[in-house]
């Protein structure tokens, strides 16, 4: 029986200690009773938490003062801090022409951002480890943290990824970049591979449009789209990390493909170029419509350009079919648009919201992300970090240099 229960009893610590630090994050200066009102744990509990965490360095135990109400009680009450600083973490956006790397402390406040050119398919699996370690490491060098204070590197990538971090084997790419492997072996990271629509749905949920949704669907509008699927507070992945993958969009009538936003509005507004339609857009292509882009077209539309405000009218149309197909199959409550393009697709929100009960009979509220074009790499935080506080009674912050504070 007691080796049937101690793995149970350390997980049941673990969990507990994870709810601590959830509740600690940001909190300021809390007591142990602060502590039970946020968690329901017993005293006894968290007290003997308390004293693991600082001892681990996640906590700071403050000298004691006596405030009115515990000098009443003729106890001082002890009180606790979370020390921000104790470790970082790194999120990693690789997409087909960039990589984006965020270093933050263990609240989640970045520390530093860089982003390079990155065209991956054209490099060996060897130079394309090169780049990540040369961003990793500038990303590092601008936070002023040694590398020996990561705790955890979590990945995006445009691919299904499953829970288990493993890419689906039909990836031929990111089967031959084995980042998990490359990037664990040189560094001896522990690192977290997911999708990217995955992370900018954990990134939404934690710091934009969907803070508090538990029905969520965001997808990635730039130039192909893919979605990430929150169901009762719960991310999908299904069987093999196919859950969300809109391949099947080449079968809705109207829709026929899963190119994104910024693609269509780019194409659609060449389309009308080349028909000779007197439009502002010819100058703000210089006459050539083959440098037409999606930015130029939502520019005109802004301007009032009737040419530009079709194209986006048409755009939206489409985007009410993709989002009534999957409204009809998940019944998000919210459904957010996002990636480089979210900012400009505000515009298309009125029309798609208009057109949404002709595809489903649960249109769920639709907005646009405020996170731009870093999303990805901020919901690699998010994970991170959960990653962080899930085991943090088997991590040992206290033995590592102390990360530089950001002055931001």
């Amino acid at each position: 029986m007691m080796t049937q229960t101690a793995p149970s009893t350390q997980l049941v610590r673990r969990v507990n200690a994870s709810a601590m630090l959830k509740a600690m994050r940001g909190a300021g200066i809390v007591t142990g009773t602060d502590l039970m009102a946020a968690t329901g744990l017993s005293r006894a509990t968290v007290i003997s938490i308390c004293d693991e965490l600082v001892r681990l360095g996640w906590l700071r135990e403050l000298e004691n003062q006596r405030i009115a109400e515990e000098y009443l009680k003729g106890r001082p009450a002890r009180r606790f801090v979370f020390d921000d600083g104790a470790a970082t973490v790194l999120g990693i956006d690789i997409g087909a022409n960039k990589i984006t790397a965020i270093v933050a402390d263990m609240a989640g406040k970045a520390l530093s951002r860089v982003t390079m050119p990155f065209r991956a398919y054209n490099l060996p699996a060897a130079e394309r480890a090169d780049v990540l370690d040369r961003i990793t490491a500038e990303a590092l060098e601008k936070a002023a943290v040694s590398a020996d204070s990561v705790l955890a590197v979590s990945v995006g990538v445009a691919a299904p990824v499953s829970r288990e971090g493993d890419v689906l084997t039909v990836q031929e790419f990111w089967k031959s970049f084995d980042v998990r492997r490359l990037v664990s072996e040189r560094h001896g990271w522990h690192v977290l591979l997911e999708n990217d629509a995955n992370l900018a749905t954990l990134a939404e949920r934690w710091r934009g449009m969907a803070q508090g949704v538990d029905n969520l669907v965001v997808m990635l509008t730039g130039d192909r789209l893919g979605a990430g699927i929150l169901e009762s507070g719960r991310l999908l992945h299904g069987q093999l990390g196919g859950f969300g993958e809109l391949g099947y969009l080449g079968n809705v009538e109207g829709v026929g493909d899963t190119l994104g936003i910024a693609h269509y509005v780019a194409l659609w507004g060449q389309e009308a170029l080349a028909s000779g339609v007197k439009t502002q857009l010819h100058e703000l292509c210089g006459g050539a419509p083959a440098s037409l882009t999606a930015e130029m077209v939502f520019a005109a539309a802004g301007d009032g350009d009737h040419v530009a405000q079709g194209v986006l009218n048409r755009v939206a149309h489409r985007m009410a079919r993709v989002i009534g197909s999957v409204s009809t199959l998940v019944n998000p409550e919210l459904v957010v648009l996002a990636g480089g393009v979210a900012a400009s697709a505000r515009a298309l929100i009125p029309v798609i919201e208009q057109e949404l009960p002709k595809y489903t009979f649960t249109p769920p509220r639709v907005e646009a992300s405020s996170l731009g074009d870093g999303i990805v790499s901020i919901g690699a935080i998010r994970l991170a970090l959960d990653y962080v506080e899930e085991h943090a009674l088997d991590l040992h912050p206290a033995s590592l240099p102390k990360p530089a504070r950001s002055l931001s």
